[in-house]
């Protein structure tokens, strides 16, 4: 007959830890109906041979359907990914690949011409690539040892 049980604060905190990992869960895993359906395509930024790249992995993505727009020192990718159609059986419907507008805004060290950017798409991965502005190329620091 144990009416009472001891109060153990590790017991109440793992219970918030639950629920914050169930909050943190749905929100990045979509599960909200806001964020649901939009996803943000990887971005890798370099300079190489003097010229600043930025690549877009767009899997899946006709490039007719992107847009690229350069404003001072920010280049912009926005485009939509098209679900195409799908079959829905009872009981089995699963997708990790999301769908719908995306846009990825790149802050870049200096304002860009945007005379002289080029774009180009290939196996899925959209390259834009521009004149780096002065002081962008990487420069060797010498370490020393004590």
């Amino acid at each position: 007959m144990r009416a009472l049980t001891p109060w153990r604060p590790s017991r109440a905190l793992s219970t918030i830890h639950d629920e914050i990992d169930t909050l943190f869960s749905s929100f990045f895993n979509g599960e909200d109906a806001w964020f649901e359906g939009r996803f943000a395509p990887a971005v890798d930024t370099f300079v190489k041979d003097g010229n600043l790249v930025v690549k877009v992995d767009l899997p899946g993505i006709d490039p007719k359907s992107v847009d690229v727009t350069v404003e001072g020192d920010r280049v912009t990718i926005t485009g939509e990914r098209k679900a195409e159609h799908e079959e829905k059986k009872a009981g089995t419907h699963y997708r990790e690949v999301r769908y719908g507008r995306f846009e990825r805004t790149v802050r870049l060290p200096g304002p860009i011409d945007p005379d002289r950017v080029s774009a180009r798409s290939r196996d899925g991965v959209l390259e834009i690539s521009m004149k780096a502005p002065a002081g962008t190329e990487p420069t060797r620091v010498q370490i020393t040892a004590d």
